[in-house]
């Protein structure tokens, strides 16, 4: 079955709405998803960037806070502005990095809930923890997996396979022939793509 890359940052705030459509999207294209956890924060930092692009420019932050809001009233997804904006990802995603592959959708679809829909703080442990237990995982040991040094180094190979990608930003899909499709608003065309409807 043809594959289509999902590049996600938990911080990410259209990676949100992204992750809770993309699986059922691609089921209907008779399409495998590869999620692809990773951390936007080098990839801003070769920018120049220290701080998400929206809040360095506010304009930008504004229109897409309402255009999340829209985005999730549309779909039926619960909305609520996580504080402080961007959260810190880390932990949560070396989590993901940890995970055997196959439980690493539920696991990020349930960070991206309790963030942007309960206002949960995904940097604590105890966020993850929640989560992790209601899996049936053993969050204790997944969290100490996820701070030992080959998680750090698959995530650091991970940061540098998205660079040599041209990933900039997310999410961004990236087809087996590196077309990338950057953002929310194109999701389905990403999927068709990779598919052959173009």
């Amino acid at each position: 079955m043809t594959s289509v890359d999902f590049w996600y940052d938990f911080a990410s705030t259209y990676s949100y709405p992204a992750a809770m459509r993309i699986e059922a999207l691609a089921q209907e294209r008779e399409l495998d998803v590869v999620w692809r956890p990773f951390l936007l924060g080098p990839i801003f930092a070769d920018l120049g960037w220290r701080n998400s692009p929206f809040n360095i420019f506010p304009v930008k932050g504004r229109y897409m806070w309402r255009d999340l809001e829209r985005i999730c009233a549309r779909y039926g997804l619960a909305f609520q502005p996580p504080d402080p904006f961007p959260q810190n990802s880390l932990l949560a995603v070396r989590a993901a990095v940890a995970l055997d592959p196959a439980r690493r959708p539920e696991f990020s679809r349930a960070v991206f809930h309790a963030e942007f829909a309960l206002g949960r703080p995904i940097a604590e442990r105890a966020t993850l923890a929640e989560i992790l237990t209601r899996m049936d995982l053993h969050a204790s040991a997944v969290l100490e997996e996820a701070a030992t040094a080959p998680v750090k180094s698959r995530l650091k190979s991970e940061v540098d396979a998205a660079r040599r990608l041209g990933v900039f930003g997310a999410p961004m899909l990236v087809t087996d022939e590196g077309e990338l499709f950057w953002g929310h608003d194109k999701l389905e065309e990403g999927l068709d793509w990779a598919v052959g409807r173009r």
